[in-house]
């Protein structure tokens, strides 16, 4: 099967059904509008200025959203930025649950797709948050001394790598479940991918 180019990726993106569709199209008529090359990365659209990303639109279940990936460099003139999730460093969302919510907000919009190619211009790197010591959870620990594989492919990863892993088998809150994130996770361990990488 012949893999799809990128443009081909981006069509099939735009026109699928999707309770976002009219979100997406809108989302691109603005953002096209700004000397960034449309390309296609973590299966969504992404925008990008001399081959850095700058900003990706998804959608979620309750909204959708344009995730700048400098985001907590660009000055939040709206207050409208939000963190995802307390992991999440550098990157910010901007929320919506409707197109007229879009349509009324296109020039805070333009506001910050404007600040984060200034930002990306200005070749500025993000702040690096250090983290304190990686607390290995008790089920990783056994399956380790169980599993010499496992334990070698782990400590091979890289640090980020490592923490997403360790970060997303504690969100369990039983023992039982953070054994199944652990089996579940093995063979991506093994082949050192991150926890989102295909």
């Amino acid at each position: 099967m012949t893999e799809l180019t990128t443009e081909q990726k981006l069509e099939q993106y735009f026109q699928k059904d999707s309770k976002w569709k009219e979100a997406y199209q809108l989302f691109r008529t603005i953002i096209t509008s700004f000397d960034l090359k449309e390309d296609y990365k973590w299966m969504h659209p992404c925008y990008t200025l001399k081959g850095k990303n700058v900003v990706l639109m998804h959608g979620f279940k309750d909204y959708v959203a344009l995730l700048f990936h400098k985001g907590v460099m660009l000055e939040d003139k709206y207050n409208m930025l939000i963190q995802q999730t307390e992991h999440v460093q550098v990157d910010r969302q901007l929320r919506f649950t409707s197109v007229e919510e879009i349509e009324d907000k296109k020039e805070m919009i333009r506001y910050y797709i404007e600040e984060a190619i200034r930002v990306e211009k200005s070749g500025k790197k993000p702040p690096k948050k250090e983290h304190g010591p990686l607390e290995i959870p008790v089920e990783l620990e056994e399956a380790f001394k169980e599993n010499d594989r496992l334990r070698e492919a782990f400590y091979n990863l890289t640090p980020g790598r490592q923490r997403a892993y360790v970060i997303e088998i504690n969100k369990a809150k039983r023992s039982e479940t953070r054994r199944n994130r652990i089996e579940k996770y093995a063979e991506k361990i093994y082949e050192g991918k991150g926890i989102l990488e295909r």
